[in-house]
């Protein structure tokens, strides 16, 4: 498959992609964001046992980070079945999902002593 070749309309229906399954092994949020690992690399080459489908997502996000929301419109398949997808390669080890923080996490490990120093600073403007 050429790099970065997008699936064309014969593509299988959603259900038949994720074999009917349509809850992933893990959650992941809409603006997550997903990266190929160096194992996602070299496995897309050979194919793996793996589709047209993880290996476009492997191409897509290789270099690049994608966001879920991004994957799944540029292969114009359902959140659902992108989500059951990338879910698969994260339990594979193909993909990285860096999921984003909340803002009490942020709080957590930013301090809130810096946050309050930076509104101080901000309000010195």
């Amino acid at each position: 498959m050429a790099e970065r070749e997008e699936p064309t309309g014969a593509l299988v229906r959603p259900y038949a992609v994720t074999r009917g399954r349509t809850r992933p092994r893990l959650e992941i949020a809409l603006e997550a964001l997903i990266e190929t690992t160096v194992r996602g690399r070299s496995s897309g080459s050979n194919n793996g046992g793996h589709g047209r489908e993880h290996q476009y997502i492997a191409a897509l996000c290789d270099g690049r980070l994608q966001s879920l929301a991004e994957i799944a419109a540029r292969m114009s398949l359902p959140l659902g079945v992108a989500r059951v997808l990338i879910a698969d390669m994260a339990a594979d080890g193909l993909v990285a999902v860096y999921e984003p923080t909340s803002l009490e996490d942020a709080n957590d490990a930013v301090g809130t002593e810096l946050l309050e120093r930076v509104l101080s600073g901000l309000r010195r403007l």
